[in-house]
């Protein structure tokens, strides 16, 4: 009998005892725009990224919206809720995006025949634990600019010619939802950032031209 097809791409760098898991999985193509995940709900549905990026967020009654993060390949949501609780966050794809869903049964079949992912798993429920916890902190402590350059600092990556490049662009709406201020705040704060020539935008990317002052 033939090993199940690998349903990630060969150049993407996941353990081996992830890959089997996915192989377990059932592999769903969701187009942008689809809710994988309402918070509150309870499900023992595990969703493994293969392509494509969703974002995990929480919204109150006034639709006023807090982002997580964004999750690209080789992530995986839907752990906190493996408890049998309700879900803790809702997920929402921002492309099309391809996973495979894996039950809390299978997942405890997983365990048994690879019992050193169990370990990987409370890893990362363990680092954004932290995360959320760091963010928290933000929150009752920063003021609006510093949450907004703490943001701008995390997506930033560094690029071979040395600079620093957040891409795709994100809207001042995005960049609002995670600093966990008004759009109308951080546009204003951004224009000003502009401005200064601490920050430009470049078609499809915002460049850090250098390193963002720590007050404002």
């Amino acid at each position: 009998m033939d090993a199940p097809l690998d349903p990630f791409p060969p150049h993407l760098v996941v353990s081996d005892s992830l890959r089997a898991l996915a192989r377990r999985g059932e592999v769903r193509q969701y187009r942008k725009g689809v809710v994988l995940i309402d918070e509150g709900d309870r499900s023992d549905q595990l969703y493994i990224v293969l392509s494509g990026c969703v974002k995990a967020y929480s919204t109150d009654n006034r639709d006023r919206e807090i982002t997580y993060g964004s999750y690209g390949p080789g992530e995986y949501l839907g752990e906190m809720s493996l408890d049998g609780g309700p879900r803790s966050a809702s997920v929402i794809t921002l492309e099309a995006t391809r996973c495979a869903v894996v039950t809390r049964h299978t997942l405890r079949e997983h365990f048994s025949a690879h019992p050193d992912f169990a370990f990987e798993l409370l890893e990362r429920v363990i680092r954004r634990a932290r995360v959320l916890t760091e963010n928290a902190r933000g929150l009752a402590l920063l003021d609006v600019y510093g949450r907004l350059v703490r943001v701008l600092n995390t997506l930033a990556i560094e690029g071979a010619d040395g600079r620093r490049v957040i891409a795709p662009r994100p809207t001042h709406q995005e960049l609002a939802s995670r600093a966990g201020s008004s759009r109308e705040m951080v546009s204003k704060l951004m224009k000003d950032l502009v401005r200064g020539g601490y920050v430009r935008e470049e078609g499809r990317t915002l460049v850090i031209e250098r390193t963002l002052p720590s007050s404002w």
